[in-house]
């Protein structure tokens, strides 16, 4: 995951879901993505792992105002927000495990 940091917040009316008390990672993701399926695998299990950790999952053509504002051009792409919902960390493909753990180290 790169150092990509961003000032931009998410919140749960944007994501649709609840934030994580201590951090949430967010995918974009498309219909046909086959790294797609493996990326939430891998945050899946890390969410389940750490505790307050969220996995949100958002479908990248049916939220399309949402992909445009966080400039997002390709699936998957994971942002890791701390727990007001501010962007840290943002990485584009299929993360390793290890990576997303080390993202996480930056939102909490």
């Amino acid at each position: 995951m790169d150092g990509q940091i961003h000032a931009r917040r998410l919140d749960t009316a944007q994501l649709g879901a609840e934030l994580g008390d201590r951090a949430t990672l967010v995918q974009f993701s498309s219909a046909f993505c086959q790294p797609c399926r493996a990326t939430r695998r891998t945050l899946g299990e890390v969410a389940r792992m750490v505790g307050g950790v969220a996995h949100v999952e958002i479908d990248a053509e049916a939220h399309l105002t949402l992909v445009r504002e966080l400039d997002i051009s390709r699936t998957p792409t994971v942002l890791v927000l701390d727990a007001t919902g501010r962007i840290v960390r943002r990485a584009v493909g299929q993360p390793r495990t290890v990576d997303v753990v080390a993202a996480l180290g930056h939102a909490m």
